[in-house]
This record gives C-alpha cells, structure tokens and sequence, in this order.
C-alpha cells in the first residue's frame, strides 16, 4: 500500500476531511497524495496542511494516481467523468463519495470493465470515529475491495452494503453527524435557558452524549432497555419523556432521515 498513490479530485469539505483521515490515521506519506480541485486556493489550502502534492491537471492526477477518488458535487459528477474517461486505466480503481451518484452512473461513462467503488463517509473519518459505508461495482474483486477497506480502515468502521442501500446509508450515516450536533446544540440551549453557564452546559451535553454513545457500544442492551433503567416510575425522566413523545421528537427524526434518503435519490436526477 505504501508505493500506492491516492488522488482526490475535489477539496471540498467530504473529500477534504476523507484525505486529512487518510493522512493523519491512516499513515498514508503525504507525498503519496495528489489533490486537485477548479479552485486552486482551496486546492493549494489543503495541499499545505497536508503536505502533500497539488495535481497540474486531471491528466496528472490520473496519470500518477491508482486510486482516484471523486469528491465533487454530485451535479458536477457527470462532466467530470466525461473529462477523465479517456484517461482511466485498467488498473486504477475510482472511488466516489458523491452523494445519490450509483456505481451503475458512473461505469456509463468511464471505459467498460472500469473498476468502480462507492462510499458514502461521514465527517468524524477526520478523527478515525466516522464510518464509511461501501459498495463496490461487478469489475472490483475482493481482493481490491479489501484494499481499499485497508486504506480507509483507520477512518472509523467500515460497512458494505448493496447498492440499493446506498441512499439510506446517506440519510441515516452520511447524514447522521448533523443530527447529532443539533440535538446537542439544543440540549445546551436547554441547559442555559434553566441557568446552566453555556460552556458548563457544553461539557456536561458533549459527555452525556459520549458516555451514553459508549455504553451502547460496549452494551448489547437495545437503547430502549438502557432509557427504562434510568426512567424511574413519576420522575424527572418519565416527565421528560412524556414531552418528548407529545412533541413528536422520533416521528420527526424518523421523517428527516427519511427526507434525507429522498433527496439522495432525487441528486442523481439533478
């Protein structure tokens, strides 16, 4: 894996974390990544911080790269491989994190028999906490696969799953951070507004969230027997899960991940 070399083409803020966890965890040489990206500051940005080598074009890119991974908008997707099909080689493997782009998308327009693969990561692969769910095109054996799973293996956990779920996988995973931060962007306001200091408030939310998140995973208690241990019959919790059920709070958390899967499908439509 070492003499293997790693394109990104696009420095947005998904592919900019996916190569900052590829770096930082996963002890990939700078040296060893090519960016490239139409905004050549922000090209330039990332090629600084990390070290690592800015791609003169696509052709040189794609050239020096045996992994390429597509980090544009997905309404640019389209054009972009159109650019690059006639550069693609047998070897290389393309690896897309463009949200709603399917394997099927991509292989129309890149050479038959391209070795395709689709991620969809989530932004703590910056850390090595994120997950990244894969599917991979008929071409990539398993032998690439797991190379590949290697390579993103210090990003956090990795999932496959078949390409009919690759949507889901966006409105639930890809999704799921922003979820999470607004939940705890609203637990300290809620802290504030009953007298809590807002940076006491933040820590006490933040370890809550870690703590709870911690036992789930160390737990095979299901989240619903871990709520009924601490829900005491007439207490504070079961006062506050009242609220919650008449507020609607999982009907509406339920319908933004379902809203988000939509409109992944509907990306790939423009």
């Amino acid at each position: 894996m070492e003499t293997e070399r790693i394109g990104l083409i696009g420095c947005g803020e998904m592919g900019s974390a996916l190569a900052r966890g590829i770096v930082t965890k996963g002890g990939i040489k700078p040296s060893a990544v090519y960016v490239y990206d139409l905004n050549k500051e922000r090209e330039a940005l990332l090629a600084t911080e990390l070290q690592s080598i800015t791609a003169e074009s696509l052709e040189m890119i794609a050239q020096q790269c045996r992994f390429l991974f597509i980090a544009v908008k997905p309404q640019d997707a389209g054009s972009l491989l159109d650019s690059i099909k006639s550069l693609v080689r047998p070897d290389q493997i393309i690896i897309s994190i463009a949200a709603g782009i399917t394997v099927s998308f991509i292989e129309k327009y890149l050479p038959e028999g391209t070795k395709v693969i689709r991620l969809m990561p989530n932004t703590p692969c910056l850390i090595g906490e994120g997950v990244v769910v894969i599917s991979t095109g008929t071409t990539v054996t398993d032998d690439e696969r797991k190379e590949v799973e290697k390579l993103l293996k210090p990003l956090g956990l990795i999932i496959r799953f078949p390409e009919t779920l690759m949507d889901a996988a966006t409105g639930l995973s890809g999704t799921g951070p922003a979820y999470v931060y607004l939940f705890i962007e609203t637990m300290i306001d809620a802290g504030v507004s009953i007298g809590i200091r807002r940076d006491v408030a933040s820590k006490l939310v933040v370890q809550n969230v870690i703590g709870a998140a911690k036992m789930l995973e160390r737990d095979t208690h299901h989240p619903a027997e871990m709520r009924n241990i601490v829900t005491s019959p007439a207490g504070t919790t079961s006062s506050a899960m009242l609220v919650l059920e008449e507020s609607g709070f999982r009907s509406c958390l339920i319908k933004a991940v379902i809203a988000a899967t939509k409109r992944s499908k509907e990306l790939l439509r423009g």
